[in-house]
């Protein structure tokens, strides 16, 4: 598999997202069992996500990003510092102007629309996972471009895997938490289940760009590992971490996220 893997990236990345979109539906689909859910689950749930996506921008992305400007000859303060708050400024502008809407506090952003709730969420939902996807994709394609059969490709391609898998665990509550509150608002299970696995479709779409950056401009990939941990931090700073603790429950939330980075930690030191 890591043989394919490294002489296939584009189609790794696309196979790597393309699992982390089916678990969210697979997380989506729980709107059929179930009508309603606690509290505290949305947020440990939601806790679980911060915790692996926070895990996997050090681990995943940044660390190697640090490393390769250190083999590169480059200024790994500079590059993995200015690549992370381009990431972050990148989401962050297109939060401020791209109109969406907030899942579970249902605030709207971005410059004024008319458009339907239901697009608003999408469109937010869709920002929400772009970050994701093109960390999968940058780390599949940075594995490619390290000597064939080497330790060092071998590790790569290893953390490429388990950034995959971790996302994918993260994404199972996190379908469920789009789509189960959309029901008790009134919506269709059939709607909410669309919308709730709308949250994972863009990621393939953001891997086959992250590989594709990380192949072709393999000068500035430690600034673009850096550039996805930076996005995905935005994403887990703006809106996982203070909707997890907009109730009573914080501690809950608070465990999930503990639990959320020891696992991505230790998939990423066993398969990286």
């Amino acid at each position: 598999m890591f043989d394919w893997a490294y002489n296939h990236p584009i189609q790794a990345a696309l196979a790597g997202t393309f699992f982390t979109w089916s678990i969210t539906a697979l997380g989506s689909s729980l709107v059929y069992l179930f009508s309603k859910a606690s509290k505290k689950v949305f947020n440990g749930m939601l806790g679980f996500s911060a915790g692996v996506m926070i895990a996997a921008s050090f681990w995943s992305l940044l660390s190697p990003a640090i490393q390769l400007a250190e083999e590169q000859g480059m200024n790994p303060v500079f590059q993995a510092s200015a690549g992370f708050l381009c990431g972050g400024l990148f989401i962050l502008l297109i939060d401020k102007f791209l109109p969406h809407m907030h899942v579970m506090t249902q605030h709207k952003e971005g410059i004024n629309s008319s458009w339907r709730r239901s697009i608003l969420l999408v469109i937010a939902i869709t920002l929400h996972n772009f970050p994701e996807g093109l960390a999968v994709g940058v780390a599949f394609g940075y594995a490619a471009t390290i000597t064939a059969g080497s330790p060092a490709a071998l590790a790569a391609i290893g953390g490429a895997v388990a950034l995959a898998i971790g996302i994918g665990l993260q994404n199972f509550p996190e379908g469920a938490a789009v789509s189960i509150p959309l029901k008790r608002e009134g919506m269709s299970k059939n709607k909410a289940f669309m919308i709730g696995q709308f949250s994972g479709m863009v990621e393939p779409i953001a891997g086959v760009i992250g590989a594709l950056m990380a192949i072709t401009m393999q000068s500035i990939l430690p600034f673009s590992l850096s550039f996805a941990a930076g996005a995905m931090i935005y994403v887990v700073v703006e809106e996982l971490i203070p909707e997890s603790q907009m109730m009573e429950t914080t501690k809950i939330a608070t465990i999930g996220a503990m639990l959320g980075f020891t696992i991505m930690m230790a998939l990423d030191v066993a398969l990286g």
